[in-house]
């Protein structure tokens, strides 16, 4: 199967044009199938729905995540349907599975004066403390993924025009607007930015380390957790909690749903109407002002 999935991740990698994550991903979930298939001695064209069943069942045992399984069978899918056009095989058993029930969690998010809070922590009289709260501002002013985030390159920003150039999932661009204060944090950064070290991204990107390189989500997450031990937030909050208060808050003030599907880079609809979690105080405000009978 090996030379079967090489094939099959350069056609992600060059005609799909699928993001480095999405590949690794489904590389390691089509290995693990690999195995699960030399364990029970059975060949690619002897695959069935009974086989990719029983390596479900097997990932259940194992108590793998409800999200973590669906993942692995679109990965299965694809691979298998990959297959069926190739002509390895006469036919794509796993079209006949069904992906398991998802749970949908809350996102977390903070409201409008935890996040101002939140954005008020970095000192701002060190370099290190300007790109935080730079990138602070950006990722609640934008509501960009953090990979995304440390990503960007210098001449992906405008800050005239208050415009950022994302390259999101399947290297899809879009461009997302930030305000002004996001605007006045990056020009104070980038004035300060050359005092980082010199390094291999030190020339374009946007965020860097100490030591030029280009910063990394895990650096982000890790600013993230030291600045909101600052707050008086005491829940687990992520980079991705700021992209999910940009989507809430752009809401609750009356933005149209498919506005924050497009800023946030969502291709489906249904993927954004995760943040009509509004509370009831809000719903209740909402109504008032609405119903001609309140």
């Amino acid at each position: 199967m090996k030379k079967e999935l090489d094939e099959f991740l350069n056609f992600l990698r060059y005609e799909k044009n699928a993001s480095a994550h999405t590949i690794a991903a489904y590389r390691r979930d089509l290995l693990q199938l690999a195995d699960y298939l030399q364990e029970k001695g059975c060949r690619l064209r002897g695959v069935d729905n009974v086989v990719l069943r029983s390596f479900l069942v097997r990932l259940h045992e194992r108590r793998q995540k409800k999200s973590t399984i669906a993942r692995k069978l679109a990965a299965v899918r694809s691979f298998f349907q990959y297959g069926l056009k190739r002509n390895w095989l006469e036919d794509n058993p796993a079209r006949l599975l069904s992906s398991p029930k998802q749970d949908r969690p809350v996102p977390s998010f903070l409201s409008e004066r935890e996040a101002a809070a939140l954005l008020d922590v970095p000192r701002t009289d060190s370099v290190s403390g300007l790109r935080d709260r730079a990138f602070l501002e950006l990722l609640y002013a934008s509501g960009i993924r953090v990979s995304e985030l440390t990503g960007l390159n210098l001449e992906d920003l405008s800050l005239s025009e208050r415009l950022v150039r994302v390259r999101g999932k399947g290297k899809k661009e879009r461009l997302v607007p930030f305000g002004r204060m996001a605007e006045e944090s990056l020009r104070a950064y980038l004035k300060r930015r050359s005092e980082l070290g010199p390094g291999p991204a030190a020339e374009k990107a946007v965020f860097v380390s100490r030591l030029g390189t280009r910063l990394t989500p895990r650096s982000v997450e890790r600013a993230v957790d030291k600045y909101i031990r600052g707050t008086a937030v005491r829940r687990k909050i992520s980079p991705h909690s700021l992209r999910h208060s940009f989507a809430s808050h752009l809401l609750s003030r009356g933005a149209d749903l498919r506005a924050i599907q497009e800023l946030l880079g969502h291709e489906s609809l249904a993927t954004t109407q995760k943040y009509t979690h509004l509370n009831l105080g809000q719903l209740l405000e909402t109504y008032r002002k609405s119903h001609p009978r309140s």
